[in-house]
């Protein structure tokens, strides 16, 4: 296509847009479109219809977002206050809600319940800390019943038994001395005999705990219970070295002599010797407590 000053004039296809019709006087171009003398589709208009629909679709979209975004927001809310409160979310004025005298207080009045545990059972060692409690029948055979003791695989036999009211006169060396001191009223004996061994155990009664406790610490290694023999057990300890123990318990205090029948001293490996002395120690602390324990229960029982 030529557009020489002096060439045939261009026809104007409206279907082709580069094709233009020259006016015989210069003027401004007009679009090809810009006419509606025919049937031709307004391609501008169009495009712009269709954008308009899309933005409103566009902001539709946004809105309902919006309007979800608020309902989700609101449904939490709901659910909190369902959860702290009273299982119903209210929107109602502030003056619906329930009074200050409707609201349970934190000072409010606690239910009272009776008490369901059993008092503290009593002390066994308090019946046989003093005379004043200490009121049940006493004797050498009630403290040391039955005719022999097993401890764990010895048996050991019982003998003579004493009950002697005044206590220097049962025991020797320093002893004496420190029962009379703190004014003994009792001392209970009995022996028992395992073998060629024999053990002599004393329980010294005192009105107090204190004067037994007293006795105890003022014993030495020459406070020696005086052995006792006879019923068939063989003189012991009476020459020979033996060996002693010492303790108390509530207003009891309790001595061993152990030694051979057969008159020999008692040695650092005389384990046999050691053995008896410290059951028969064992045994005395375990009737004394036993004593004090059939006390407790028949005064719970009372």
């Amino acid at each position: 296509m030529s557009f020489g000053q002096g060439g045939p004039q261009s026809q104007w296809d409206p279907w082709t847009p580069q094709s233009q019709q020259r006016p015989q006087q210069p003027q401004a171009q007009q679009p090809w479109n810009s006419g509606n003398s025919d049937n031709t589709p307004d391609w501008a208009a169009l495009a712009e219809a269709s954008e308009a629909r899309a933005k409103r679709r566009r902001l539709l979209f946004i809105g309902g977002g919006a309007l979800a975004t608020v309902a989700i927001a609101g449904a939490v809310a709901v659910a909190v206050v369902s959860a702290n409160g009273s299982g119903q979310a209210s929107d109602g004025p502030s003056s619906q809600l329930p009074s200050t005298a409707d609201i349970p207080s934190a000072t409010a009045t606690q239910p009272s319940f009776a008490p369901t545990s059993a008092p503290p059972p009593l002390d066994p060692k308090d019946f046989v800390s003093s005379a004043k409690k200490d009121k049940a029948p006493l004797s050498p055979d009630l403290l040391f019943p039955g005719t022999q003791l097993t401890m764990g695989e010895t048996v050991y036999k019982k003998g003579p038994t004493a009950d002697t009211r005044t206590c220097g006169s049962a025991a020797q060396g320093t002893l004496p001395k420190v029962l009379d001191a703190n004014k003994c009223t009792r001392l209970l004996r009995v022996t028992y005999t395992t073998g060629d061994t024999a053990v002599t155990v004393g329980v010294a009664v005192f009105d107090t705990e204190a004067q037994a406790s007293k006795a105890k610490k003022d014993a030495d290694k020459e406070s020696i219970v005086r052995s006792l023999s006879g019923g068939g057990v063989e003189s012991f300890c009476t020459g020979a070295i033996c060996r002693s123990t010492t303790n108390s318990y509530g207003r009891y205090a309790y001595f061993t002599v152990a030694g051979f029948t057969s008159g020999e001293n008692v040695t650092e490996k005389s384990t046999g010797v050691f053995r008896a002395g410290d059951d028969l120690a064992e045994f005395a602390f375990r009737q004394i407590r036993r004593r004090g324990e059939a006390q407790a229960s028949a005064a719970a029982e009372g």
